[in-house]
This record gives structure tokens, C-alpha cells and sequence, in this order.
């Protein structure tokens, strides 16, 4: 039997109850979100003459919750209009309601008898075959369930989402042993394909699976950065981008998750006795851990941890780290260390390992020491908390932030110096390492592989038919590739360019690899995607080869490589081949007029996209501007206020303003609703982009004829005039913003012309490029690009 959720309730609407209610609606589920009923009424309610019956103060702890949930910054809900798929509630009142849901999740405080009466109260009126999980980190999953029906049972498991919900994507699902096994495994596929999640089974041990590594880690280095002699600041350096990880590294992380939650799971690990001696000892605090948690010292919930704010002689904020030895605050010295000077030119953090444990200051023997360690410490957790090495490093990286695994990092280091890393760490590998010659491979259809140590040979990862991951084929599937881009054949007639120049900026190198890709297509394949598995698709234009061409005024080159940026994102609409792009991450500027140009889209969720050239005093130049005004002017209407409709879209491009999300940018029309789709799962992204590509060649795809534009002419332009004086009165934006601004309204109603006329895209895409120089020549763009180049930003706003 097919199962479907259509209704969820979540139990518990704190900061991980309201995170998962706001993922669930996200995907268009809906859902109740519950919680107690409070004990007194509070000032408020006092003053309104309230009484305890009244609803608005019964569901007070919900609701207030669901306030924060609407309000919270980076956004919980992929559009603010999905709010409204969540219904708040008590459990007092509305407990009886959960025979009509399809899912029903626990998120309450964690304690065992607090979460036990939960169940029993569900008991009461859930319909069989409804699921329950609960969303516990610590408590042991088969505990849960004891004293509960033998339905109840079947259809229970641990669901662990990791906060914030929206952001990490790891899902570990915990089967209890009275689990259906076929309702676990629904608990995974829907994990993946429906919430977007990495989902990893894994076993009922303390803290599971990415808790049990990263907090060793993470306490490992809080007792290296004293029997070093290092700095907070210094950890926090060696440990965040440069190996991969997120950039608050490891004190920071601890600053935001809260020191007394670190410490709860360290003794919980250590309580639980399964830890080897050496092991154990990590997880015991030291001395400085101890007096920070005593001082109240948690982090950013108390105003201070590791780092606290704190108001110079001038006035000013500086952020100063705590002092190990003196436990006082200080402004700490920017760490420099030669080891990371020999990474400087090694782009992916999995290249640089081999180098980082070389070094021979107190940074190389920190690496050598933490991830002897690390090694030695993953290498006993098969099988103990995962029989497969693989799902290790899936929820390290999905929980985690890491952009590797250990092992996949061991792999990198080599087997065998892993093993001398660990023993001279003062430990032992498990015997099933030794004969290992790699935990990874790849195979010939390109799918990665692992050493699984209970059949000692190498196995296939499930699910990967879902998936093409780049790294896999590009060895055996490049078709061609210069220094910023590559094409790759994704087999049944279909191939791909790939963006990967620095930031996978848009510079000359890669619009010749796109030309290139469309023309091999066009003579060889059946469709063409446009995708990449970067961090971000793509910031934009090359703003240094922009800046050099202006400063040095070669006007006639800048105006032929924008024509060429134009050219190339119209053959991207009008080739004979169905192009399909993948957008992800942040694309900006050129990224989203390459995206408005696809026949088809296939955006990931997190898809932060725009045209934000106004943030450097130029206006989109590569047909965005273009596109957004044919975009409107098909929506206008004999009745219609046709001036409205442009206003809204000059105002997303006059502001620079990105969607947060790909279902925002249906909202701002750079995505369309009756073409393009939205993937939760980034990993299935380029995959479903080649079947609709491949889709798209089957019916018949035909080449599209160029579309007429309605612009409005001298009428519409005096109303940008109003506004942009009105604005610039205000003090909103500068005489330059205003001068952006106009030039702008003068392109989108078509120029000089006096009244609404049609006008070809190429007249918009002349007017557009010959603005675009004029702002060139400005000294504020000019400084402005300057500026962002300086400070390595993306072209954004």
C-alpha cells in the first residue's frame, strides 16, 4: 500500500518542533503544531481580563512560537506564504485530532517520562498504522516504546532531524527492534525524496551517529588547544574552511549550539560505558569547560562563551576570545601559521590534507595529532554505531557541515599513513582497517563504491541510480574542458557544461565553453543541462575583466564581450536542443540570466537568486533586463494596471533583491510556475535535469521563435522619474542610485518611444548593453567595483 502525508503533527513547538513544522509545510504538507497549555496566564493576558479557558491563552506557548517561526532570520519557510499550512494548538484540546494525521512527531523536552506520558496520551486516540517517531538525540530509542501496543510499535522510530532544520540536511532514522522494517525503510525514502533530506540509518547507540563523531572531535580539540599552547582563535583558523568545515570552525560552533548542550552529550557519551578507556577520556571535561559551564559562560545564549562582545576605549564592538590560562577576554592576535601558507593554492579542502599533516609548525602537529585520533576512534564505530562506512561520512557531512567524511579524509591522507597518524596519537586502528587499500572507489558506471568490512569487499552505495555526482565520471565522461568550465556526457544523448572557474564567476573562458557545448549538442546529442555541483552555481559576471576594460576606456572590446554575454545567454533560448539549467546556491547576476534563459529549470530549494548589478552601478547586462520586462509584459491585460506590473519588476531589479529561495523567485518571476521545477534534494538535481532535458527531445522539442515585447513607453518612464526624486528627497538612495535607477526605467519602457509599441528583444538587449557602458564610465561604478574586488565579494547588492 502506497502511503501519503498530507497532515503532520508535531508535538512540541520549540526551536526543533517549529523547525520541522516549517520544513513539512515547506514541501506543502499540513501541519499542526502543539504544545502545552500554560500553567498561568502572564501580563498580558492579565490586563485583556483573559481567563485560562480562552484559546488564545491555551495555545499561548504555540502560538508565540509560531511568531518566532514566521520571524526568524536566516527564514525556517521557503516563502512567508507557507505559514499559513500551519495550525497551531494545545495538546489538552487538540490531541484528539491526531486520528486524522498521517505522521505524528514528538519534539518535547528530553526526559524519558515526560515523552513516555506523550505516548500514552497518543495511545488514546491515534488511528492504527499512523506513524510515530520522535526527534530525541540522546535518550535510547527502545526506551521509548516500552509499555506501548504492538501497532504503535511497528510504526515507531527515532527521526533526528538536525537544527536548523531547513539548513542540514542529515535525517538519521533509529529503528527500534519491533520497527516494521518496511516502515523504516519509509521513513528513509521519504527522508530523501520528499524532505530533501540525507537520510542514514542508524543503530540505537549513544548519541547515534553524527553527535558520537563530531562531538569527539569537537572535545578532542577542546584538550589540544591547551596541551599545544594554542589560541581559541588559533583552532577556530585551522579548523573551519581550510579543511572543509563550516566557518565558525570548532569554538564558535560550540558559542552556537551552547556549551551546557556540548557538555550534555559529552556525558551522556561518557556516562553510557561504551567507550574504550582513551576514548572515555576525551569525552571528560576539562578544567577550563567546567568553570565556563559554572560561570554560566554558555555561548550565545548567555552573551559570551568563547567570545564574548565587548565595547573598546572608542566605543566600538570587537569580539575578544577567552584566554584558556586566565580565563579573561582579550583581543587575540590573527593566528599565522606556514602550514596554511602552503595551501594557499590548493582549491578543494580534500587536496590540501596530504600537505596540512606535513607541516612542521604547531598546526601540522595538531592535524597529525586530531586526526590520528579521529582515524582511529571512526575506525571502531564500524560496526558498533554503523556497519557501513558510508553512513558515517554522509551524516558527518550532512550534520555536520564537513565537506568530507573521515574516511573519505583518510582515503585522501592514504590508508596506511592513517594508521601511523593514529598509532603515533597514542592509538590503535580496529584490526579491519589494516588490510584495507582504500574505503572508496569508483566504478565503471561511475558509481562510488565502499570497502564493506563484514563481506571484506567492495560494495555499492544504495541509492546512487538517483544521483550523477560530477566527480564520478568526470574522469571517463569529459568530453572537452578549458580552465574555467568542462562538458561531460551524461549518456542517452544528453551532456553537460559545467561552470567551474574561481567562484564560477562568468568570464570569457566559459561563455566559449557554453557556445562550444551548444554547438556540440546541436550536432551530436538530443539536450544539453547546464549544471555543476559547486557550492554555489554561479556570483556572476568577471567584474576584474569589466573593471580593466573600463578603466583602460576600451570601450569598443567591453561593448563586444557584453554583446557576446547576450549573444550567448539568446543561444541558450533559441538552439535546436532543449537546454535545462541547474541552479543552486547563490545565483547572482549572470548566473540567474543564464537560468532565465533555459527552456526548462530545475532549481534546488536553496537557490538564492537575483539580478543585483545596481550593487555595483550597472544594470543587468547579459538580457536580464531584457527578460524581466517580456516576462511582464506577457502578464499584462486589456484591464490591467499595466504600469503596476512593470513597477514591481523594475523595483527587484532597481533593489538588487535575491529570492531566498527558489519558491521566492516564482513569487519575483525569475522562476515560472508552468515550466520550471524545484528539487528539495540538491543531490537528485542534475539527474532529474538530464530526464527533463531527455524528455523535452522525445516529444518533439523544436526550436523556439523569437518573442515580440510590449513596452509602455514615455508615460510609464515619467513614473519611475516620480518615484526615484521621491526616493532620492527621502535620502532612500544616493544621486547615483537615482542615476542607475532612471537608466534602468528607460530601458524597460523601451526608451524614447512615446507611446505602448512592440519592439523586438534584440531593440531591449541594444538599449540594455549601450546603458549598461554608459554606467561603466561612471567613477562610483567604477569604485564600486573596485570595492567588492577588494573585498572578494560576489556581485551582489
Amino acid at each position: 500500500m502506497k502511503r501519503r502525508i498530507k497532515h503532520v503533527t508535531v508535538l512540541g513547538s520549540g526551536i526543533m518542533g517549529s523547525g520541522i513544522a516549517a520544513h513539512f509545510a515547506n514541501i506543502g504538507v499540513e501541519v499542526s503544531l502543539l504544545d502545552i497549555v500554560p500553567f498561568e496566564l502572564n501580563e498580558t493576558e492579565q490586563k485583556k481580563g483573559l481567563t485560562k479557558d480562552d484559546k488564545a491563552v491555551r495555545n499561548r506557548i504555540a502560538s508565540e512560537n509560531f511568531e518566532k517561526l514566521k520571524k526568524a532570520s536566516p527564514a525556517l519557510l521557503y516563502s512567508p506564504k507557507f505559514a499559513d499550512r500551519i495550525k497551531v494548538g494545545n495538546f489538552d484540546d487538540d490531541l484528539p485530532k491526531i486520528k486524522n494525521t498521517d505522521w505524528i512527531i514528538e519534539v518535547v523536552v528530553e526526559r524519558l517520562d515526560i515523552k513516555k506520558s506523550v505516548y500514552e496520551k497518543i495511545e488514546q486516540f491515534r488511528k492504527p498504522g499512523t506513524l510515530v517517531s520522535s526527534n530525541t538525540s540522546g535518550i535510547p530509542i527502545n526506551m521509548l516504546v516500552e509499555g506501548r501496543s504492538d501497532d504503535f510499535r511497528k510504526h515507531f522510530a527515532g527521526t533526528h532531524f538536525f537544527n536548523p532544520v531547513r539548513y542540514l540536511p542529515l535525517l538519521e532514522v533509529i529503528p527500534t527492534k519491533d520497527t516494521n522494517p518496511e516502515i523504516a525503510q519509509f521513513y528513509m525514502d521519504y527522508g530523501a525524496k520528499m524532505l530533501g533530506k540525507t537520510t542514514v540509518l542508524a543503530k540505537d547507540t549513544p548519541a547515534f551517529i553524527a553527535n558520537r563523531i563530531g562531538v569527539f572531535s569537537m572535545m578532542n580539540l577542546l584538550h589540544s588547544v591547551k596541551d599545544l599552547g594554542l589560541s581559541v582563535t588559533d583552532i577556530d583558523k585551522l579548523t573551519g574552511p581550510v579543511i572543509g568545515r563550516p566557518k565558525s570552525a570548532t569554538f564558535r560552533t560550540a558559542d552556537v549550539v551552547g556549551l551546557d548542550t556540548l557538555v550534555m552529550v559529552a556525558n551522556g557519551i561518557s556516562a553510557s560505558g561504551v567507550e574504550a578507556s582513551n576514548s572515555n577520556d576525551v569525552f571528560k571535561l576539562p578544567e577550563y569547560i567546567q568553570k565556563m559551564v559554572d560561570n554560566k559562560w554558555l555561548g550565545s545564549k548567555t552573551q559570551q562563551g568563547f567570545y564574548k562582545k565587548i565595547k573598546n576605549a572608542e566605543g566600538k564592538s570587537e569580539i575578544h576570545g577567552l584566554n584558556l590560562d586566565t580565563m579573561e577576554y582579550e583581543l587575540q592576535e590573527k593566528s599565522n601559521f606556514p602550514t596554511l601558507e602552503l595551501t594557499k593554492n590548493i582549491d578543494k579542502p580534500i587536496d590540501r590534507f596530504k600537505v596540512l599533516i606535513g607541516g612542521k609548525d604547531k598546526a601540522g602537529e595538531l592535524y597529525r595529532k586530531s586526526f590520528g585520533a579521529l582515524f582511529a576512534y571512526v575506525s571502531h564505530k564500524v560496526p558498533e554505531i554503523s556497519d557501513e562506512v558510508y553512513k558515517i561520512d554522509d551524516a558527518m557531512r550532512a550534520g555536520f557541515g564537513w565537506e568530507n567524511g573521515p574516511f573519505e579524509i583518510w582515503d585522501a591522507i592514504g590508508v596506511q599513513t592513517g594508521i601511523e597518524l593514529a598509532t603515533e596519537a597514542g592509538y590503535e586502528v580496529s584490526d579491519w582497517v589494516k588490510n584495507v587499500e582504500s574505503f572508496y572507489k569508483v566504478n565503471e558506471q561511475g558509481h562510488k563504491i565502499f570497502f564493506d568490512q563484514n563481506k571484506s569487499s567492495y560494495e555499492n552505495i544504495p541509492g546512487q541510480d538517483a544521483f550523477i555526482i560530477l566527480d564520478n565520471i568526470r574522469k571517463d565522461k569529459t568530453l572537452w574542458s578549458n580552465s574555467g568550465a568542462a562538458i561531460q556526457d551524461l549518456g542517452d544523448g544528453i551532456i553537460n557544461f559545467e561552470i567551474r572557474s574561481k567562484m564560477n564567476s562568468l568570464g570569457g573562458e566559459v561563455l566559449d565553453g557554453l557556445n562550444r557545448a551548444i554547438d556540440l549538442a546541436e550536432k551530436e546529442y538530443d539536450g544539453l543541462v547546464i549544471g555543476n555541483q559547486g557550492a554555489n552555481f554561479s556570483v556572476g559576471a568577471n567584474l576584474a575583466m569589466i573593471l580593466m576594460m573600463a578603466i583602460e576606456q576600451d570601450w569598443d572590446d567591453l561593448n563586444m564581450a557584453i554583446a557576446y554575454f547576450q549573444k550567448s545567454m539568446m543561444r541558450v533560448r533559441y538552439s535546436s536542443i532543449p537546454v535545462v539549467v541547474a541552479p543552486h546556491g547563490m545565483t547572482l547576476g549572470g548566473g540567474c540570466e543564464m537560468t532565465m534563459h533555459a527552456d526548462r529549470v530545475v532549481a534546488a530549494a536553496e537557490t538564492y537568486i537575483g539580478l543585483v548589478e545596481t550593487g555595483v552601478g550597472v544594470i543587468p547586462g547579459g538580457g536580464g533586463t531584457k527578460e524581466l520586462t517580456l516576462r511582464t509584459s506577457r502578464e499584462f491585460t486589456k484591464d490591467d494596471v499595466k504600469t503596476n506590473r512593470l513597477r514591481d519588476a523594475f523595483m527587484n531589479i532597481a533593489m538588487g533583491k535575491v529570492a531566498t529561495s527558489a519558491y521566492e523567485a516564482y513569487d519575483m518571476g525569475i522562476l515560472e510556475q508552468h515550466k520550471d521545477l524545484v528539487v528539495v534534494d540538491k543531490n537528485r538535481q542534475i539527474k532529474t535535469a538530464k530526464m527533463l532535458a531527455l524528455s523535452l527531445a522525445e516529444h518533439g522539442y523544436t526550436q523556439p521563435i523569437e518573442q515580440k515585447v510590449t513596452v509602455l513607453g514615455k508615460d510609464a518612464l515619467g513614473m519611475f522619474y516620480v518615484g526615484t526624486d521621491q526616493m532620492l528627497a527621502g535620502n532612500y538612495i544616493s544621486e547615483h542610485d537615482k542615476k542607475i535607477a532612471d537608466k534602468l526605467g528607460y530601458v524597460m519602457v523601451g526608451g524614447n518611444l512615446s507611446e505602448p509599441t512592440q519592439v523586438t528583444e534584440q531593440y531591449l538587449l541594444n538599449l540594455e548593453r549601450e546603458t549598461f557602458l554608459q554606467l561603466c564610465g561612471e567613477r562610483k561604478t567604477l569604485e564600486r567595483i573596485q570595492h567588492m574586488l577588494q573585498k572578494g565579494k560576489p556581485l551582489r547588492n
